[in-house]
């Protein structure tokens, strides 16, 4: 394996601290460069197991801010971006779209921009180079839900649940489906994708880009739906539903987005896309029970017994009704797929969250319970 130095940007975060652990362990002879501004989702708790390791180095800075990326590029002689850091979630993203749009928009451009400037200072220029930009799925808008009941799913496969092989539409985000973002995150987000594939265009980057679908699985922030939930039902608290808990989403565990991002970035075609799901869909209250059921399970309760702390709150703003995502593309051309069963999936993340919780006592103090209030309480 070749030397390399790898730019992992919000790699103290959910998904991203995944992606510099699978990185760090798997290729001892690569530099993983973990960029993080540690805002109130970046956690370095999340990297301790590797914190020690010789071939990772942890800089603390802000994406956005040009002339220290042009630094940190240069120095640490960067030949490969992966880029994760995003501020990430909807609620937050409607209270306050200037800072989604200054980290997803303009720090996605000053990533582009430093690397474009020292790649192209060297002798072989672009060569052996690669921008791989992480995005999601709600950039291409929402689906109908025209099967409330759901049907049988053609996308079953090993990763869908043993006894849940539902779609609730006929359609699914395919790569060439048009961009229609609906909240200022998903604008934020399509922005900068649109940044990304425009700087392989005029300049000849070599670029990539991926669309995913909701991840779960440990270290997620508990303002995500499953460690939310699990959370609250440690603490008998309510567990906020929106609407009728109609919308359907499709869930990937996150350690199987960093297996697709690794083949990705390795074997993926530059200025390709490629759309990564879990082949998974769940109408949100029917997770929810899933979620209940595994919780009450492993403390002991009665079966259900928490079912009485779901609470229906008031819709969030253009919500999105269905997400689901067509990941054949990536299945068929580098032979990736999801390798666990939503149930195994399920339990190792409910197991997690309650092995570790002083993790999660950590962070859900101070403004995290201002931000619950804030988005909760009075709906």
């Amino acid at each position: 394996m070749s030397k390399r130095n790898i730019l992992i940007t919000g790699g103290a975060g959910f998904i991203g601290s995944h992606v510099v652990r699978l990185f760090v362990n798997k290729y001892p002879d690569y530099n993983i460069v973990n960029l993080d501004k540690l805002t109130y989702a970046g956690n370095l708790a999340n990297l301790k197991d590797i914190e020690n390791c010789p071939n990772y180095t942890f800089v603390r800075a802000d994406i956005a801010d040009l002339d220290t990326i042009r630094a940190i590029v240069s120095s640490h002689k960067i030949d490969g971006i992966i880029h994760l850091a995003a501020e990430s979630h909807v609620d937050r993203s409607i209270k306050d779209p200037f800072t989604f749009a200054r980290t997803n928009v303009m720090g996605t451009l000053a990533l582009l921009q430093a690397a474009k400037e020292y790649w192209e200072t060297l002798p072989e220029k672009f060569g052996g180079k690669m921008f791989y930009h992480i995005s999601t799925d709600e950039v291409y808008g929402a689906l109908e839900l025209t099967h409330p009941e759901g049907l049988e799913s053609p996308f079953a496969t090993t990763a869908s649940s043993s006894d849940h092989h539902l779609a609730f539409g006929t359609e699914f985000f395919l790569e060439t489906t048009k961009y229609n973002p609906h909240s200022p995150y998903s604008a934020s987000k399509a922005s900068s994708d649109h940044f990304v594939r425009a700087y392989h265009d005029t300049y000849g980057m070599p670029t990539i880009v991926t669309n995913c679908s909701n991840n779960y699985g440990p270290y997620q922030f508990p303002e995500k739906l499953i460690p939310l939930f699990i959370n609250n039902i440690r603490h008998r608290k309510p567990l906020p539903v929106y609407g009728k808990g109609e919308n359907v989403r499709d869930w990937l565990f996150v350690e199987d987005h960093a297996r697709a991002i690794d083949l990705i970035f390795h074997k993926g075609k530059i200025a390709d896309t490629y759309n990564i799901g879990g082949f998974n869909e769940w109408k949100n209250i029917d997770l929810i029970k899933v979620i209940i059921k595994t919780v009450d399970r492993l403390l002991g309760n009665p079966e259900g017994s928490s079912e009485n702390l779901i609470t229906y709150v008031t819709d969030r703003a253009g919500h999105d009704l269905r997400y689901a995502i067509d990941s054949r593309k990536l299945q068929r051309e580098l032979g990736w797929e999801p390798s666990l069963q939503f149930e195994e999936g399920i339990e190792r993340t409910v197991r997690w969250y309650l092995d570790n919780q002083e993790w999660m006592d950590n962070i859900t103090s101070g403004e995290y319970e201002k931000y619950y209030d804030d988005m909760y309480l009075n709906r």
